[in-house]
């Protein structure tokens, strides 16, 4: 039996981790616009923060790409799979 595990469940992993870097860098945005981060930062630590965010959510952009499928689900509402009922 192998130990390694399927190539959906590691593509779902990544898929989880650059969500998560995207909403980081969208929460840093969000600080800025707002102009909440003086409350939390020094423009320099703020700025390196930002940075490290955007960095992060752009290196796994490339590491986990978006499916097309995944894609066509996000801007077309009537193209995700209707919702599994329990029989």
């Amino acid at each position: 039996m192998s130990d390694r595990e399927p190539a959906h469940a590691l593509a779902q992993v990544s898929q989880k981790w650059r969500d998560l870097a995207e909403r980081r860098r969208a929460h840093f945005v969000e600080l800025y616009h707002s102009g909440r981060w003086k409350h939390y930062y020094t423009e320099e630590r703020f700025l390196h923060r930002m940075r490290d965010a955007i960095r992060a959510a752009d290196t796994w952009a490339v590491l986990a790409p978006i499916e097309p499928q995944a894609l066509a689900e996000q801007t077309d509402p009537a193209a995700r799979p209707a919702p599994r009922t329990a029989a």
